[in-house]
């Protein structure tokens, strides 16, 4: 007898607790999520996954019942650096990744292992380096795996939330070299030049620019380091739909009369409806629970926007956690919203169940060799 699940085929709440538990006991800062990863696959298989590491060190449980459609969940292992000392307290599980993003795909892995009447294909993956510039686990994902019928990525949004939209983001260097010269010099100096790259920056951005509205980008100075020969700069700018990423660049290369601007990174931001099938489906978990739906939109990025550039399916972000304590040094979750999150997930799926089935579409899966 397997004592994960209950009479019925849920996973119990003992076990779901003592999987987020596990999980936050593994530490996974962005580049050494192997440990976690191996510790998931072995999980997963005990609640019936078929489950495996890809060639980038993406965990991927796979769950077969039929040939009716394909539900991906998809998560991440990685978290910021630190750690914080697992414990519980009043209800409330802490440590790093409680909230960003380990409780959202513990939940995904309960909800998924629990789901015994869905007609066709579950999919939960736990990806690596979502809190990296470049999101290289669902970079991977999307280009070896078909797209799937629908799409839940797995992040913090309070238990009776839906997210639908993120922000892009564009990460740009600018890099500049001159020959030495003394401070008394009338020339530009390298530290002008960085200066100048930042306030020419904001003034392309507008007035209007901000990083807490979603509808405006907003531009964070991540690093500067300068002297008068020499002088790099790092800037993060968050970008709303629409937003002309290639034509910003241009003007501040043209703003600029030495040195280079190179583009680290560029995701586009993204925005589904409330009445797509994923948005749906989560908002009757939500209100069989007896919460009262909100939708929201995010400033910030995440897998979501890295996987709709590709795929054009239904899909949101949900999860449960409190995003105000994303990277916070007493990051926590409530174990009931827990809980509930996993109950949302599971009607969630429940409502999927009878999505019609894609053909498969034009993307063929590349050989995992190939990412490596």
């Amino acid at each position: 007898m397997n004592f994960a699940f209950t009479s019925s085929g849920a996973v119990t709440e003992t076990y779901a607790v003592g999987l987020l538990r596990g999980m936050l006991e593994v530490p996974s800062p962005s580049y050494q999520e192997r440990a976690l990863a191996d510790f998931l696959a072995d999980a997963m298989a005990v609640l019936g996954f078929r489950s495996h590491i890809d060639a980038v060190g993406n965990v991927i449980g796979v769950i077969e019942r039929g040939d009716g459609p394909t539900l991906m969940l998809l998560g991440h292992l990685d978290t910021i650096p630190g750690e914080i000392p697992v414990h519980c307290e009043d209800g409330k599980l802490y440590g790093r990744g409680a909230v960003d993003a380990k409780g959202p795909l513990a939940a995904m892995i309960c909800a998924a292992a629990s789901a015994v009447d869905f007609p066709g294909r579950l999919v939960v993956v736990g990806a690596v380096e979502e809190e990296t510039p470049c999101s290289r686990g669902a970079v991977a994902i999307r280009v070896t795996h078909d797209q799937p019928d629908a799409l839940i990525v797995g992040e913090p949004s309070g238990w009776s939330s839906v997210v639908l939209g993120y922000k892009g983001k564009l990460d740009l260097r600018y890099t500049v070299r001159l020959p030495s010269t003394h401070p008394s010099n009338p020339a530009p100096k390298a530290s002008d030049l960085a200066v100048a790259c930042w306030a020419a920056l904001v003034d392309l951005l507008g007035p209007d620019a901000s990083l807490g509205v979603f509808d405006r980008p907003g531009a964070t100075l991540c690093q500067l380091n300068a002297d008068l020969t020499t002088a790099t700069v790092d800037l993060s700018i968050r970008t709303p739909p629409g937003h002309d990423g290639e034509a910003l660049v241009r003007d501040l290369r043209d703003r600029l009369p030495v040195g280079e601007i190179e583009v680290l990174n560029s995701v586009a931001a993204c925005r589904t409806g409330r009445s797509t099938p994923v948005a749906r489906a989560l908002v009757s978990g939500i209100r069989r629970l007896h919460g009262q739906p909100r939708f929201l939109v995010k400033t910030a990025t995440s897998d979501m926007n890295t996987l709709a550039e590709v795929w054009d399916v239904p899909m949101a972000t949900y999860g449960p956690g409190d995003s105000r304590l994303d990277h916070a040094d007493a990051e926590h979750i409530v174990l009931s919203d827990y809980l509930r999150g996993i109950d949302v997930l599971s009607i969630a799926i429940s409502e999927l169940a009878h999505l019609p089935v894609r053909s498969g579409g034009d993307q063929q899966p590349v050989p995992e060799k190939a990412l490596q």
